[in-house]
């Protein structure tokens, strides 16, 4: 567990141990940072009536991760594995925090911004969207 301790409340606060891309249950890729979103849809249910809604219809589940400063490992790039090929594998996104260990799974590359130097391995911005999320 990684710590750091805010000089002002005094509290700690939480940071992240690891963020890393997977396929096969092998590290491809590093990522320096994340955010994520998830949503559902979900639909209103009236009766005749009544003013406010008796309840709810749940949809789909949506997992959508904002990946920043994202690096090939030196093993991926020699086995010629890029981000552009991510989109078209199932790959995972781990993200340990707090030493428990979230994996975003069944996972597609949705956007790609890239802006490098030269021989420069990373990509600065990934959106990947996740079909499951699950702990531990």
């Amino acid at each position: 567990m990684s710590t750091t301790t805010n000089a002002v409340t005094g509290l700690d606060i939480t940071t992240s141990n690891d963020i890393y891309i997977e396929v096969d249950g092998k590290r491809v890729a590093g990522v320096q940072s994340y955010n994520t979103k998830y949503s559902k849809d979900t639909k209103e249910v009236d009766a005749f009536g009544q003013d406010i809604p008796i309840g709810f219809i749940q949809g789909k589940k949506k997992y959508t991760l904002d990946l920043s400063r994202v690096y090939l490992e030196d093993t991926s790039a020699n086995d010629n594995i890029d981000f552009y090929s991510l989109a078209d594998n199932a790959f995972n996104v781990v993200i340990i925090k707090n030493g428990n260990k979230v994996t975003y799974s069944d996972c597609i590359v949705t956007d790609i911004s890239e802006d490098a130097s030269l021989n420069d391995k990373v990509v600065e911005k990934m959106t990947i969207t996740a079909m499951n999320r699950t702990k531990g």
